[in-house]
């Protein structure tokens, strides 16, 4: 493997909505980001990623951009975006935005010009068909319910649209509109970015021509994922805008994919792959049905060990994957991969350590460095997610009452994620001096950054402690590059692995509340990490503790 400068960073993601909110209006800022730089050095993170910050009508929380070279004046001004790349330079950290190119928002100037003129330059960057009375070009569903296709105002036409009906597919088939693409990515890149992270990026190739499948709900329609089947060929849109774009200047792209096959993975993320890397989804979409979230099966910590494990043996070392335990389109980690009613810091630790131990680039989402849980929500009415209403009227439909409705998709709305970062007790968890956009967890009295910082303890301290044994130059080499060996992997709710290398690791998790006893293959010379005090062991043997993890030299 040919090495790269980010094969040993640490990722960070930042909701600019909800970072925190510099001048009092409710919303976290670019000035805000700016002012917690030093919290973010101290953690020990390198590379931090901002989701969209661009204009937009935020009907789909900035994924739906009108303009891509200008900074929404909600979230500043691009004299802040420029003073933000700068201030993280300074700090040896680099900035990468979101690229949200499968679509753009109607109120782009483009799908303006399209509506005027569907015939024309701009009709050409957009999926457009002829209307059809009571007939639509094909029965696909949106990613966030009903039919991919409205109405192109004041025309005889249809657009396309797989998500929110205010974002218009771009039409990548269309030579232009790559071109108006790649000169977006490298006047970004010319201001410094260290990169970007690639939204939905796998549904800009259609099957062509586009056709109908059958329908698998009552409403006539059928999953989109028939359309990313069918699909071929991506990569000729993806290595041109590599060659294009990142590769000229060595940035950092990470790739937002669902629906690869394996033998595509080398193409995707090899030495000359057409991403960096590419985000490990294997456990956020465990148990997903195509009923809708209500159908959805809890994962257990077997399950997650499995789905670690098979992503790390699929992609091997042909390259890097990015490892999550949440984002902005998912639910807190904590209060999805432990079991219910076993959420405490210890716990969260164990969490923490098996997935960032894992090959590859550790992605830390805001909060999730203090343990943040899910947002408890007692009414439909205090959602703003989009996808969590669509889903809560699917899971109605299916017969559930408004109260198993709203418990089905609580567990995964995206608001989970999107609630105000916590970093006081102070009122609105000293997010902001106004009123948030979004309701605040009451429990950032507890969970909160001031309270973690100076407290040893800490889930924060944890996670410092596991960046700070990445970067040890003594263990560096072995985790960033070292080979990835399962250990007792059908012991139950135990998940252990080697990362094999010079000096060998071992890191073992006991994934449940009653202690376990293991017995080591070989002596060990030193405990790396530890998130208890203790160790109870008897020669060889070691009794762990309920969610008892373990780093250890052998």
């Amino acid at each position: 493997m040919v090495k790269k400068w980010w094969h040993d960073k640490v990722a960070y993601q930042i909701y600019p909505k909800s970072f925190y909110d510099s001048n009092g209006d409710g919303i976290g800022d670019i000035p805000g980001i700016i002012s917690k730089l030093d919290y973010l050095h101290d953690l020990g993170v390198d590379i931090l990623w901002l989701s969209p910050c661009y204009q937009s009508p935020l009907a789909d929380q900035g994924y739906d951009i009108s303009d891509y070279y200008n900074i929404d004046p909600r979230f500043g001004t691009m004299a802040d975006m420029e003073c933000l790349i700068a201030e993280a330079k300074k700090r040896s950290m680099y900035i990468l935005m979101d690229l949200v190119v499968n679509h753009c928002s109607d109120e782009h100037e483009w799908f303006r010009k399209a509506c005027e003129d569907p015939e024309g330059k701009y009709g050409g960057f957009f999926y457009l068909r002829d209307k059809k009375e009571g007939v639509l070009p094909t029965n696909w569903r949106s990613y966030f319910g009903g039919p991919v296709w409205d109405d192109l105002p004041g025309t005889d036409k249809q657009y396309l649209h797989v998500f929110h009906k205010k974002q218009p597919d771009l039409n990548w088939e269309n030579p232009e509109l790559r071109e108006e693409v790649y000169k977006n990515i490298n006047w970004w890149l010319d201001k410094g970015l260290g990169g970007f992270r690639i939204d939905a990026i796998i549904n800009i190739k259609k099957p062509q021509p586009m056709r109908s499948y059958p329908p698998d709900r009552e409403d006539g329609l059928c999953s989109i994922g028939n359309m990313l089947q069918e699909a071929r060929n991506v990569g000729e849109f993806l290595g041109e805008m590599r060659d294009r774009t990142f590769k000229k200047y060595d940035a950092f792209s990470v790739g937002e994919v669902f629906n690869e096959k394996p033998d595509e993975i080398p193409d995707f993320i090899g030495d000359n792959g057409y991403f960096s890397s590419m985000f490990d989804f294997n456990e956020t979409i465990f148990g997903s049905s195509q009923k809708g979230w209500y159908d959805a099966a809890p994962i257990t910590p077997d399950d997650y060990k499995n789905c670690c494990f098979a992503s790390q043996a699929k992609v091997g070392d042909i390259g890097f994957l990015s490892n999550i335990i949440e984002n902005h389109d998912e639910p807190r980690g904590v209060s999805r991969y432990i079991p219910k009613g076993d959420c405490c810091d210890e716990s969260k630790k164990m969490l923490a350590a098996l997935n960032f131990m894992l090959r590859g680039i550790p992605f830390i989402y805001q909060g999730q460095e203090l343990g943040m849980e899910n947002l408890p929500i007692s009414s439909i009415d205090e959602v703003d997610d989009i996808s969590t209403h669509d889903e809560y009227r699917v899971a109605l439909a299916a017969g559930l009452s408004p109260e198993e409705a709203l418990k089905a998709v609580s567990a995964y709305s995206r608001d989970n994620a999107r609630s105000p970062m916590q970093w006081s007790d102070e009122p609105n968890a000293g997010f902001t001096t106004g009123t948030p956009w979004l309701k605040v967890n009451p429990n950032y009295t507890a969970i909160n950054a001031a309270a973690q910082t100076g407290n040893e303890d800490s889930v924060y301290s944890f996670y410092r402690k596991l960046i700070a044994l990445r970067k040890d130059p003594a263990y560096k080499e072995t985790i960033v590059y070292g080979a990835l060996e399962p250990l007792w992997q059908d012991r139950h709710n135990l998940m252990a692995y080697y990362r094999k290398g010079n000096p060998t690791l071992l890191v073992v998790g006991n994934y449940q509340g009653d202690e376990q006893e293991i017995v080591l293959p070989a002596a060990y010379k030193k405990v790396l990490l530890n998130n208890y005090k203790d160790i109870a062991e008897n020669q060889e043997r070691i009794t762990l503790h309920g969610y008892q993890v373990l780093i250890l030299e052998m």
